[in-house]
């Protein structure tokens, strides 16, 4: 009965080990690595299985917006961009990943380096900018997955944007797009207007522009045999006024539910070291320990604001259980990790599936 516990402390410890050494390398180029060592490991017969058995967690599902989810935590968006890591993030038992952000057309992103650890404060700073192959690629790995894997338990959501060089006023086209090329791939869809690395994104969160892009999408989706659940994903800078306008629409359009949070704008609540660090780095949305609390609040003041009415999923700082069950307690049903997923390691999930 003991030894599973001690060989999660012994991968847990060499983990720590691991990460010690990938952080003394590029981030981006840490990660990639970090991805395709775990894509080998599961490529060897028996391994794949061994490592399934120790990460998976006892199922918990959460029920939501037709949906079976297995357990309630997640991988969000911007970590598995290209749908290229599925098998390797099921193994370890998330109960469900966002793709992307996907784009119409392939796009580089922006300038490299672009990604930043701030491990004083366990926290990241990235200006990716959607880097992504384009939705034609990522359609394509979606559909071979669910050849492969017809039994997975594994819920998919596409994460939608546009591209950079798409006006403001047309970037309905490209969620449009995305959404006809996805839909029969995804489980869910997110509308992603609150990256602070694509110029002018953010102004998509006005109310009328994003009724205009919901209104579209819903006349497609409408046409479906089986309509999709359709999110919207939300910055954590908006004011009390932008908040109420988001609950207003999100209500009066019936959305399936709300992500609450993006990455932030702000430098708050950093230490010394890490401040001085982000200013030398510069532009790029903040994630991780230090935005856990500013998210929370934005969830509590959604939550009141919709008397409950709106689905949400809290992401922004969660690394333990006790991060998750802040979130929830703030009215979540369901919690993704990134920063955390990078600082705590692959036992994230099963460690807070066991104290959630």
């Amino acid at each position: 009965m003991q030894k599973q516990p001690v060989f999660s402390k012994y991968l847990s410890t060499m983990y720590q080990l691991l990460r010690n050494f990938l952080f003394r390398f590029d981030a981006e180029k840490a990660h990639y690595w970090s991805m395709n060592g775990l894509r080998f490991l599961c490529s060897i017969p028996g391994i794949r299985q061994l490592l399934t058995h120790f990460f998976q967690p006892a199922e918990k599902p959460v029920q939501l917006f037709g949906c079976t989810f297995r357990n309630p935590v997640g991988l969000a968006a911007g970590f598995d961009k290209n749908a290229a890591y599925l098998r390797e993030l099921d193994v370890l038992g998330f109960g469900h990943v966002e793709i992307g952000t996907v784009t119409p057309l392939p796009q580089e992103g922006n300038t490299k380096p672009r990604l930043f650890r701030l491990p004083a404060d366990k926290a990241i700073i990235n200006r990716m900018g959607f880097n992504n192959d384009g939705m034609g690629t990522i359609k394509n790995r979606l559909a071979q997955w669910r050849r492969e894997n017809p039994t997975s338990q594994l819920i998919i959501g596409g994460n939608i944007g546009k591209n950079k060089n798409t006006p403001n006023e047309e970037a309905w086209t490209d969620y449009v797009k995305c959404f006809d090329t996805l839909h029969p791939f995804v489980d869910y869809i997110i509308v992603n207007v609150s990256s602070p690395n694509t110029p002018g994104l953010r102004e998509l969160q006005d109310k009328d522009a994003l009724l205009k892009i919901f209104t579209e999408l819903q006349q497609r989706n409408n046409t479906l045999s089986k309509p999709l659940p359709l999110l919207l994903k939300i910055a954590p800078d908006l004011n009390s006024s932008q908040l109420d306008d988001i609950c207003s629409l999100a209500l009066d359009l019936k959305l399936d539910g709300l992500i609450a949070t993006n990455t932030t704008l702000s430098r708050e609540n950093l230490s010394m070291v890490s401040a001085h660090r982000a200013q030398e780095i510069g532009a790029g949305g903040l994630s991780g320990r230090p935005l856990t609390s500013k998210s929370s609040k934005v969830l509590t003041y959604l939550h009141h604001k919709t008397g409950g009415n709106i689905n949400l999923i809290g992401s922004g700082g969660i690394f333990t259980a006790t991060d998750a069950r802040e979130k929830i307690r703030a009215g979540a049903t369901l919690v993704q990790v990134w920063t955390g997923f990078i600082y705590e390691g692959p036992m994230i999930v099963k460690r807070i599936c066991k104290n959630l």
